[in-house]
């Protein structure tokens, strides 16, 4: 960290200042070109792309998709009071009402016709092979209608048989040209709907495609309307502090151009926003507000005694070295995310490292030039309450140094309790639960979870024997025993699976006849009934099952573990996958190699403190008050109740790059008082009410106006705001609590 009034840094702020509408006019031109490519930056919304490339779970997955087609299923049930006749037969309305549905379904663009089932073609497919004349009595088909209804309870009929639904598979993307655009895949789920909507009988739409296209939708609608209303909030809030329209103006610019340049170098270089790096303009307008804040609290200082000219040079000389270090440091801390073997993290890694370099970049090129443009008034006015504050700041800091062990001892006793918080830290699988419980999805959820068995789609394949040995009846008594077992398998509780389908299910319906004839007549019953279960070519073969999607994380793992361990007794290799599966381990992959980030970035942090301060001690304690919010909040979070979803996951590694900008301008100005000449008690005393006002400045703009995030209809967005503002705020008492007492230890070791 340099000196006050180094010769280099008082040329370089000198130049800057003499060329500032220059280098303001620049940056607001870079901007204008930015802001039409920056509109152009595309959304990654692949669950898939949440997994590492090598992760047994996703390579299980898109070997099932190239052997049987994929299963993008979605659902379209209704209840329907005079569905059935009383001899179990669809009613004249009713057949009509279901056909006209599956019809219209048919007809939605990125839907595969052939593969639509509903009630009517099934029974309408079974009344005629039942009407078939036999060439041998003996083979003759009785009762199939009967036997087809039954097998279609819990997937085209519920129990109650009231309830029916239309299952549609979705055209896989990489197939259809129509649907590489990420806009007809909404088109798609936007017509199916519509159809849903229009529908007599309020029929509900549901399955793991619906759930994953609305998450990433509403990220990405509410992501970006929520910042621009959180801007504008926090433009109230520095209004009030600092009764100055210049000075809400300057933060929320510097914000913004560094969105915008940012955005638009991701589009050049052809990257992608993904659901995590979706936290882009949040984090950038955090680094943002608390670096102009500094710049506000010191510059207003200087105007007590200085024209605006020296005030603003001043300023920039003393602030410029903590301003560089911060947002270096930062990017560092961000950078250990590179580390990750997902590609959004890895991406999400560079991309806030990129960001937050260009934070300062957009406030070197902006604020000189918007501080001294015009002959208005430019000072920032004193917030209300603003003496309270400081005679608050004052005692705090005299009460830290005074009562240091119950300080100490209260602070390790919290950090204690909240360790404690860990251990009841639950992974959230539920994904039903990233919506509000009034959205569409998660009323739709449990009609078909209580009326039809449950929307979780997922399977269990097995080897198979290949052509020409083709199947024989020992293989296939070994499959009727395997889903019958599945079908009896109950884990804890509830957790079970609520409809099974096998092969063996379908060819059972015609069980006199051969097994070839019975092959045939199944086809033309249920065209794809076969080829989706089994690939003669590659030898492998699945059985497709249903559970609950609203369940607990225990009990899916639990039931994902039973189906493999029993499918292996039976055949050996047997592997469970599936959207269902995917989901259920999706924060997993999340948090796998968190640990490993978070640890690199405390080195890398430590290490930029280290280099910055020139004292490995000052590295070394400057993680305290930084590490200090991390555990309140993981603890906190397993303390109530919150189980970590997509939003959470990183919110280690997010928390410890947000919260070091406080400590190293605390530092740095600590360290200018002591240059001056101070003792430590003076010096931190000055320091409380310099910086201490910024900070509290800084995080009650942010902690207000990320509370717009409590709007958004996506559940992790909503904790995401709240932590993030918790974090700051444990940063916040770290950075005035904590590092006080580290810095007045460190004192005293020296001498």
């Amino acid at each position: 960290m340099s000196e006050p009034n180094s010769l280099w840094l008082c040329r370089l702020v000198d130049l800057l200042v003499r060329n500032r509408l220059i280098v303001l006019f620049l940056a607001v031109v870079v901007s204008l070109l930015a802001w039409p490519v920056a509109q152009r930056l595309d959304f990654d919304q692949s669950i898939e792309s949440l997994y590492a490339e090598d992760d047994s779970h996703l390579k299980d997955y898109q070997e099932s998709k190239t052997l049987f087609g994929g299963d993008e299923f979605v659902i379209v049930a209704y209840t329907d009071p005079n569905l059935l006749q009383k001899d179990d037969r669809l009613s004249k309305d009713s057949e009509q009402r279901l056909r006209n549905l599956a019809e219209q379904l048919k007809n939605v663009s990125g839907v595969n016709p052939g593969s639509v089932q509903d009630l009517a073609q099934v029974i309408e497919q079974a009344a005629k092979a039942e009407s078939i004349p036999a060439p041998i009595p003996f083979f003759r088909i009785r009762g199939l209608v009967d036997r087809v209804l039954d097998q279609m309870e819990g997937i085209l009929i519920g129990a109650d048989r009231m309830t029916t639904a239309v299952v549609l598979r979705l055209i896989p993307e990489h197939e259809d040209s129509r649907q590489r655009d990420r806009n007809e895949r909404t088109h798609t789920f936007d017509k199916i709907f519509d159809i849903a909507k229009a529908h007599d009988r309020n029929a509900v739409v549901v399955g793991e495609p619906v759930q994953i296209h609305y998450m990433f939708r509403y990220v990405k609608d509410d992501g970006q309307k929520l910042f621009w209303w959180s801007l504008s909030l926090l433009a109230s809030v520095l209004l009030v502090l600092f009764r100055s329209l210049r000075w809400v103006v300057l933060p929320l610019l510097v914000v913004v151009a560094t969105v915008l340049w940012t955005k638009a170098y991701l589009v050049i270089s052809g990257s992608k926003l993904s659901m995590v790096s979706s936290m882009l303009n949040s984090l950038v307008t955090i680094i943002g507000i608390a670096t102009v804040t500094h710049v506000t609290v010191h510059f207003r200082q200087h105007r007590q005694e200085k024209d605006r000219v020296e005030s603003m040079r001043h300023t920039f000389v003393e602030l410029s070295p903590a301003i560089f270090w911060t947002c270096a440091t930062t990017a560092v801390g961000f950078a250990a995310l590179l580390s990750s073997q997902i590609t959004p993290l890895h991406s999400f890694g560079w991309m806030m490292a990129l960001a937050t370099l260009l934070v300062l970049v957009a406030a070197a090129s902006i604020l000189p030039g918007g501080i001294l443009l015009g002959r208005l008034s430019i000072d920032p006015q004193s917030a209300p309450a603003e003496k309270q504050l400081m005679g608050f700041l004052g005692h705090l800091s005299e009460w830290v140094a005074r009562r240091w062990v119950p300080v100490i001892i209260t602070v390790l006793l919290v950090t204690a309790l909240a360790v404690c918080g860990f251990f009841f830290l639950a992974v959230e699988t539920d994904f039903s639960k990233n919506f509000r419980a009034s959205s569409p999805i998660v009323k739709a959820l449990n009609v078909v979870e209580t009326r039809l068995g449950g929307a979780g789609t997922w399977e269990i394949n097995f080897p198979a024997p290949k052509v020409p040995n083709d199947l024989t009846p020992e293989y296939l008594e070994l499959v009727r025993e395997l889903a019958d077992q599945l079908r009896a398998l109950v884990v804890t509780g509830d957790a079970r699976l609520t409809k099974v389908v096998a092969l063996t299910d379908g060819l059972d319906l015609l069980s006199r006849m051969p097994l070839k004839l019975r092959r045939k007549i199944l086809e033309k019953i249920q065209p794809e009934f076969e080829s989706s279960l089994y690939n003669s070519e590659a030898g492998r073969m699945r059985i497709l099952l249903r559970a609950r999607e609203r369940q607990s994380s225990e009990s899916k793992l639990r039931l994902i573990s039973a189906v493999e361990e029993v499918a292996n007794r039976e055949f050996p290799g047997a592997t469970a996958t599936g959207l269902f599966v995917l989901l259920t381990f999706l924060i997993e992959s999340l948090l796998r190699d968190q640990l490993v980030s978070f640890a690199l970035a405390a080195v890398g942090i430590g290490g930029m403190m280290t280099l910055a301060f020139r004292s490995l001690w000052i590295g070394l304690i400057s993680l305290v008050p930084n590490l200090f919010p991390i555990v309140l909040v993981i603890g906190t979070m397993g303390w109530i109740g919150q189980p970590i979803n997509i939003a959470t996951a990183m919110i280690a590694s997010v928390s410890i790059g947000l919260t070091v900008d406080s400590s190293i301008h605390y530092i740095s100005a600590y360290r200018r008082e002591r240059w001056r000449g101070l003792d430590v008690s003076e010096s931190l005393r000055r320091t409380h009410l310099a910086v201490g006002r910024a900070l509290v400045f800084a995080n009650l703009a942010l902690i207000v106006g990320f509370s717009v995030l409590t709007q958004s209809h996506f559940i992790p967005l909503i904790h995401f705001g709240i932590l993030v503002s918790v974090a700051m705020f444990g940063g916040l008492i770290g950075n005035l609590v904590l590092l006080p007492l580290l810095l007045q230890w460190i004192e005293e070791k020296r001498n």
